[in-house]
């Protein structure tokens, strides 16, 4: 089955949501679910990668900020995993970013190992590091409420989504049933 990349065009939506939700499932992004395609301002830019059929079998969409070019998603229907389109991808992005003149492409993900293996295995190098932390009231109805200073009259949290420093892993796990690491890859061009 042969693979072309284009650019992502309006008409690419749904393939666009549904293959970044496939992809993301088995990971630790897993709710991690859009109903709409972020928009990526030029000069970021936005590739699809279509079967013969035209159907989208990969992702990805890159931001550009002065000299830091930034992996928004990436992603390979599961179906098309391992036959090269991620790295076909990697390969156009890094192009085009060193086209630009941006010295560098980071990523930002958490701690799946399939995921961490690939960006280290194109080249990435792991720098910063951060924690994801989730209190979820349907893991352990104390979460919530441990993750915030005070309620506000009339809301009772449910679920948060919180960023913590990494030195405070421990207490966090302790806390809270759901704690990534998240980690920032570059790749210098």
């Amino acid at each position: 089955m042969s693979h072309a990349i284009r650019e992502y065009s309006p008409a690419d939506e749904i393939a666009w949501l549904r293959c970044r939700a496939l992809s993301f499932l088995s990971t630790a992004y897993f709710d991690a679910v859009f109903n709409s395609k972020p928009q990526i301002p030029a000069p970021g830019f936005e590739l699809v990668v279509a079967d013969e059929h035209g159907a989208v079998t990969g992702i990805m969409d890159v931001t550009v900020d002065g000299e830091l070019a930034t992996i928004d998603t990436v992603a390979v229907h599961p179906d098309h995993q391992h036959q090269g389109i991620g790295r076909a991808l990697l390969s156009e992005a890094r192009a085009r970013v060193s086209a630009l003149g941006v010295p560098t492409l980071d990523a930002w993900t958490r701690d799946d190992p399939n995921t961490l293996r690939w960006y280290r295995a194109t080249g990435f190098t792991e720098s910063e590091h951060y924690l994801h932390v989730y209190a979820n009231s349907y893991t352990d109805a104390g979460e919530p409420d441990r993750a915030i200073g005070e309620r506000r009259p009339g809301l009772r949290p449910v679920m948060a989504f919180l960023h913590a420093n990494l030195r405070d892993e421990q207490s966090m796990r302790e806390q809270f049933a759901r704690v990534h690491i998240c980690r920032r890859f570059a790749l210098e061009l």
